[in-house]
C-alpha cells in the first residue's frame, strides 16, 4: 500500500497548540504531568526498579527537552504518590522500596485512552527490543500515541535496536456491528462502511510508513505486520513488551454524523475516549495473570482465524 497522510496523524507534541504555524509549548504544570506519566510507567513496568537511584534532574531535563524545574515538579508528583523518595535540588531521588508492589490490584488508575496510552508507549520505547501488539478498530489511538516516542528517536534521546509491531483490525468485507446506521438503510450502510474502511486503511498506511522510516533514518530493525479479523472487536487491547496490557471496552453510542453532506444517525464508538484499564506483570497475581492470558489470546487470534489485511478494492 502507498503511504498516505491522514488528518489523524500527530503533528505536534501532546499538549501543544499550533499558533500561526508554530507550536506553542505546554504550560509547566501540564508538561510536568506528562514527564511524571512517562516515569510512572517506567516504574510500573519495572524499568526503574524499587530502590534504584533515578537519573539526575539534569539528565531527565535533557531527555525530555524541558527545564530542571519542570522535572523537579514531575518528581514531586511521583513523590506525593509514594513512588519516589528523596526529591530535592541535590542528589538524585530514589524509587520507593514498595513502588513496584501493588498486591492483587491494578497497576495504575484507569484513564482515557488519549491520556493513558501515550506515556505507556513512550515508556515501552526505552527498551532495546520494543514489542507492541494491538487489537483495535482503526489504529487511530496507536498512531497518536506513537508521536512522542518517534520524536524522541528523531531527537536522539532513545534508540531501540529493534521494533516489532503487530496489529489486528476487522476485515474489509464483513458487516460491522459498529459503526452502522441506526435505520439500517442499505445505501447509508454502504457509505458508513466505506468511510470506516478508508479510515482503517489510511491509519494503517501512516503507521507502517512512520515506523518503517526508522530503518533508513536511524538503522533500527523495524517490522510492522497487520492481520484481519472476521468480526468487529467489542474491546481494544494493547500489549507492550510482553509485560503490560492495556484493555478497554468499546462503548457504543448513538450519534449524528455527516456523510456526503447529509446528517445520519448511527451507532459508533470513539476509541480515543474509552477508558483503558492497565495491568502489569509484577503488580500482583491478578495483573500478571491478565497480562499472560491476554498475550495468549492475542497470539491465538493472530495464528488461527485472522487473515492477511487487504486494502480497499
Amino acid at each position: 500500500m502507498t503511504p498516505e497522510h491522514s488528518p489523524e496523524r500527530p503533528e505536534h507534541t501532546p499538549g501543544t497548540t499550533p499558533v500561526n504555524g508554530r507550536q506553542k509549548p505546554p504550560g509547566p504544570r501540564r508538561r510536568a504531568r506528562e514527564v511524571a506519566d512517562v516515569l510512572r510507567a517506567r516504574i510500573g513496568s519495572g524499568q526503574l526498579r524499587a530502590g534504584a537511584r533515578m537519573p539526575t534532574q539534569a539528565m531527565l531535563a535533557e531527555e525530555f527537552g524541558t527545564e530542571r524545574g519542570t522535572v523537579r515538579q514531575a518528581l514531586r508528583i511521583l513523590q506525593s504518590e509514594g513512588l519516589l523518595a528523596g526529591v530535592s535540588r541535590g542528589s538524585p531521588a530514589t524509587v520507593a522500596p514498595d513502588a513496584g508492589r501493588v498486591p492483587d490490584g491494578p497497576a495504575a488508575e484507569p484513564r482515557p485512552t488519549t491520556v493513558a496510552l501515550a506515556p505507556r508507549i513512550s515508556a515501552a520505547f526505552a527498551a532495546p527490543h520494543v514489542e507492541i501488539d494491538a487489537l483495535c478498530l482503526t489504529s487511530i489511538s496507536l498512531n497518536l500515541a506513537l508521536g512522542e516516542p518517534l520524536r524522541r528517536i528523531h531527537a536522539g534521546r532513545v534508540k531501540p535496536a529493534k521494533v516489532d509491531v503487530r496489529v489486528l483490525l476487522p476485515r474489509r468485507d464483513i458487516p460491522l456491528a459498529f459503526p452502522t446506521p441506526v435505520a439500517g438503510a442499505d445505501a447509508a450502510e454502504g457509505e458508513v462502511h466505506r468511510r470506516w474502511l478508508a479510515q482503517r486503511n489510511a491509519q494503517s498506511q501512516v503507521l507502517r510508513h512512520n515506523l518503517l522510516a526508522l530503518r533508513g533514518t536511524h538503522g533500527i530493525d523495524v517490522h510492522v505486520t497487520f492481520r484481519a479479523l472476521p468480526f468487529t472487536p467489542p474491546v481494544k487491547l494493547y500489549l507492550l513488551n510482553g509485560t503490560e496490557a492495556l484493555f478497554a471496552y468499546y462503548t457504543v453510542r448513538r450519534r449524528e454524523a455527516e456523510i456526503d453532506h447529509e446528517a445520519l444517525q448511527m451507532y459508533d464508538a470513539e476509541g480515543t475516549r474509552v477508558v483503558l484499564f492497565p495491568f502489569a506483570q509484577g503488580a500482583g497475581t491478578r495483573d500478571t495473570t491478565f497480562v499472560e492470558q491476554s498475550q495468549l489470546w492475542f497470539d491465538a487470534l493472530w495464528e488461527t482465524i485472522s487473515s492477511d489485511l487487504e486494502p480497499a478494492p
